[in-house]
């Protein structure tokens, strides 16, 4: 008894230490206040707006095809339950997209400054004032400025802060000017052309993924018509009159659901197909 106690102890042990190591835990900055953008907290909002998409595209689909309202109901709760997930990576990555986007700007505002013949310091607190006109205070990148501004105040080195930032971000353009900028300051270098470069580069990437998002919008219109119109078909064949396709005997429900199945899978990897990340 004492044996299978210390084993059913060790595998609860085991599992435990598996979901610590599994567990994602959210930066908070040097200064122990500042955002990891890598993590998406969603509000009530957020969550009813999620809800509601999985929910109605769910009711929708199951009713043109199975005309039942209590089945379509239940689904539909299971798809705004499903749906929350996809609907929080997609504020993430578009919460990241507009922080790249407000970057671009603060490397602007600071090559002004620095163009202006002003230190380090003096640049990220005339750069603040800028981004704060532009954004407002409650803006990612004005609270990345502050903090920085606020370290450097605490005697921080402008490294350490930036290299931070760039770790919560999770961004690979701010990681990239992070460690150009460390290396330039330490060795004094020309700091006004490295910020210029670095927006340069941000300018022409997002560029060439509006210009391949352009290019992808017919491709991606394709898709989207091709998965509506099963309901289309079905909706039409039930206003026909030609109830075979629409009645739920074992043989059409079973064909039913296999259809979805299929063209969910095939959406999904259609969806991957024309996501091209530079």
């Amino acid at each position: 008894m004492i044996k299978t106690q210390n084993k059913e102890e060790k595998k609860i042990r085991k599992l435990k230490d598996k979901k610590k190591k599994n567990h994602y835990v959210p930066m908070k900055g040097i200064l122990g206040n500042a955002t990891d953008y890598n993590v998406y907290h969603m509000d009530i909002k957020e969550r009813i707006a999620g809800f509601l998409i999985g929910f109605l595209g769910g009711f929708a689909v199951i009713y043109i095809f199975f005309r039942l309202s209590y089945v379509s109901a239940i689904g539909g709760i299971i798809t705004g339950c499903l749906a929350q997930k996809p609907f929080q990576n997609y504020l993430l990555k578009r919460r990241k997209r507009t922080l790249l986007l407000q970057f671009k700007d603060m490397l602007e505002a600071l090559s002004a400054s620095y163009s202006a013949g002003m230190n380090t310091q003096a640049a990220f607190a005339d750069a603040y004032q800028d981004l704060e006109n532009i954004y407002g205070t409650k803006a990612d990148i004005t609270k990345e400025i502050q903090t920085i501004n606020v370290g450097i105040e605490n005697n921080f080195i402008v490294e350490e802060l930036l290299f931070d930032f760039a770790k919560r971000s999770g961004l690979e353009d701010i990681e990239s000017f992070a460690n150009v900028f460390s290396v330039c300051n330490r060795q004094g270098a020309n700091l006004k052309k490295v910020i210029y470069d670095s927006r340069d580069i941000i300018n022409d990437k997002i560029e060439m993924e509006m210009d391949i998002e352009t290019l992808l919008a017919g491709n991606k219109n394709q898709l989207n018509i091709m998965m509506v119109m099963p309901l289309i078909i079905m909706h039409c064949l039930s206003g026909m009159g030609t109830m075979s396709a629409v009645t739920n005997n074992p043989v059409n429900v079973i064909v039913k659901i296999g259809v979805l199945i299929l063209f969910a899978a095939a959406y999904l990897m259609g969806r991957k197909i024309v996501d091209i990340k530079l």
